[in-house]
């Protein structure tokens, strides 16, 4: 009898915000891409908060897949009275599992 591909299972919000905040505890696994960059200046957002947000924050916007398969949510943490929102993604590469903070608000 051969062997059966395992079916992935589909990411919960509980799984993605352990994985989120595991990853985040090391910056070195976080990458801020361009576009998160100009909307932190814009809105006077630090790199700071942005972190805070991804080790401590809660799911704001569900786990769902994108169409290149990446796991997307966006994260809410309250900062000195300002509501700090990050969407970021979940890659996987040779070098290992890190995230992407797409943008703030």
């Amino acid at each position: 009898m051969g062997m059966i591909d395992p079916v992935p299972l589909r990411m919960n919000d509980a799984t993605m915000v352990r994985i989120i905040r595991k990853l985040a505890q090391d910056s070195c696994n976080v990458f801020v891409t361009l576009h998160a960059k100009k909307r932190m200046r814009q809105r006077r957002i630090t790199l700071t908060q942005v972190l805070t947000c991804l080790r401590k924050g809660f799911i704001s916007e569900g786990a769902h897949q994108d169409i290149n398969g990446a796991w997307k949510c966006t994260l809410q943490h309250r900062w000195a009275g300002d509501e700090v929102s990050v969407a970021a993604a979940l890659h996987r590469d040779e070098s290992g599992d890190w995230i992407a903070v797409v943008t703030v608000f």
